[in-house]
């Protein structure tokens, strides 16, 4: 930067320090950043998906202290492509596969961008009425999409982490209602329970809840890798036997490291039965609810006492967009609502204040991006490519299984597919460096990305579908890299 960053700064005026960038300024550099928008969600396949960067590279070219003179937006633009973008692993990019494969697209970026002009704080009614019923609005439209009953209401957080951590927050206040005024010290423990495959999230929750790592018990897993519910309700006997409350049942329909679906209306009726809250993690197979032929898989929740959605994950709406919906959201007011003097209004009683639903005071208007893309796409729009997504997954699937050396390593119900080498003659943990190296090697390529996870202790790989702009011909390319590099 040194020489440029020294022309780059502005020459101004003392009294010019004062206020924003000037319209017309803003105007062309917004036009620059729109059309480099444009290029990169169009070229964006050509990119690598991963940047051959090492720890610290892109540090190292960024100056330790901030500048005292301003700097053109020119400049930023200009660091941010040559400095900023090598840097970036490309999660718009048709073939990252790793983790869970999210989409910013089109209609979602320009909500993004409008929210962002606004800049509003949605913290009761008044502070921005419309970003507040919009949201209600635009929850109960996806509430629809995905078949759940009419009672359930919903709110936008940032991740399913948050969440998780509310419904949880709900359930405690249900099980323990006064540890509101004087704490959880004092009176018996109690205990939250999740499938060994249920996201880490689940912990760390009750953890920030107070229970300690006492408070959580691990249900095991079937063949399917689905919550054993016999291994539930044993666990549910045990406990209350010994005293310890059951405060919350968590289900997962999409588990993070397989998205296998746990029997959520065998586990509401164990959860009824001990009188525990039953939460429903649905942040990654949510949106495949909209699809009738996948329906079945979900029947159960709409029992649920809370359910976590995100639409940042597979509905095409940039990060950060997480539904949380429950039937009883008065208990959430209950366990968070707090209003000081100064965030009364006169409508109180009249209106929702989306405050009162979480400990964040700050809320982003995060429903505007979700509204565009329901609005865009329509319900036929959006199962289309969730289709398209599962289609693709079990066509891969097909491939592994009729590829000698391969084998799948779970089912597959949505659009992940958990698969690895095992070729005759190998041990476990030779198989293991082999899936390693693929691994690494196909990552490094830059044509794809993909993670890894262990199952019945095995190195796996995961490739998992869910951008818009993946198409059969890049699930194959990948494939036919491993399976190359495999041979050789």
């Amino acid at each position: 930067m040194g020489n440029r960053e020294i022309s780059a700064v502005r020459s101004v005026a003392p009294d010019s320090l004062l206020g924003d960038v000037p319209p017309e300024e803003f105007r062309e550099a917004a036009r620059r950043v729109s059309d480099w928008m444009a290029d990169y969600l169009r070229d964006v396949g050509g990119l690598p998906v991963l940047p051959a960067v090492r720890p610290g590279a892109v540090k190292r070219l960024l100056p330790p202290s901030p500048p005292v003179g301003g700097e053109s937006l020119e400049a930023l633009l200009d660091d941010f492509r040559e400095i900023i973008l090598p840097g970036i692993t490309h999660w718009n990019h048709p073939s990252f596969f790793g983790y869970f494969s999210i989409t910013g697209s089109g209609p979602g970026i320009l909500g993004e961008m409008i929210a962002a002009a606004l800049n509003v704080n949605a913290m009761v009614w008044r502070s921005s009425p419309a970003a507040t019923e919009l949201e209600g609005v635009t929850m109960d439209w996806l509430r629809q999409l995905i078949g759940l009953p009419a009672g359930f209401d919903g709110v936008i957080n940032d991740t399913a982490s948050h969440s998780t951590l509310y419904a949880l927050a709900a359930a405690r206040e249900v099980a323990y209602p006064e540890s509101h005024g004087r704490g959880l010290f004092g009176l018996p423990p109690g205990r939250i329970y999740a499938s060994d495959q249920a996201h880490s999230s689940v912990e760390k929750a009750v953890l920030t809840l107070g229970f300690g790592q006492a408070g959580y018990r691990a249900v095991p897993s079937d063949g399917d890798f689905r919550m054993d519910v016999d291994a539930l309700r044993r666990m549910l006997q045990e406990d209350t036997a010994a005293g310890v409350r059951p405060v919350a049942v968590v289900a997962t329909l999409g588990t993070t490291s397989t998205t296998s679906v746990d029997p959520v209306g065998r586990i509401a009726e164990v959860a009824r039965e001990f009188g525990a809250w039953l939460h429903v993690d649905a942040a990654y197979g949510g949106p495949a609810a909209i699809l009738p032929e996948v329906r079945e898989s979900f029947s159960g929740w709409e029992e649920a006492e809370s359910i976590v959605v995100n639409p940042h994950k597979w509905l095409f709406t940039p990060v950060d967009c997480s539904v949380l919906y429950s039937r009883r959201p008065e208990i959430l007011v209950q366990a968070f609502s707090i209003v000081p003097e100064y965030l009364r209004t006169a409508e109180e009683g009249e209106v929702r204040n989306l405050m009162d639903y979480g400990v964040a005071l700050g809320r982003r208007f995060r429903s505007l991006k979700l509204w565009f893309v329901l609005r865009y796409f329509g319900r036929d729009g959006l199962a289309a490519n969730i289709r398209a997504h599962m289609d693709m997954a079990r066509e891969l699937e097909g491939w592994v299984r009729s590829t000698p050396g391969w084998e799948i390593m779970a089912p597959v119900p949505f659009g992940l597919v958990c698969f690895r080498y095992a070729p005759d003659g190998t041990s476990g943990e030779e198989q293991d460096e082999l899936n390693q190296r693929l691994l690494d090697g196909l990552n490094r390529s830059g044509e794809a990305f993909l993670t890894h996870t262990r199952l019945r202790g095995r190195l796996t790989l995961r490739l998992a579908i869910g951008n818009l702009k993946t198409t059969r011909a890049h699930v194959e390319r990948a494939w036919e890299w491993l399976r190359d590099a495999a041979s050789s």
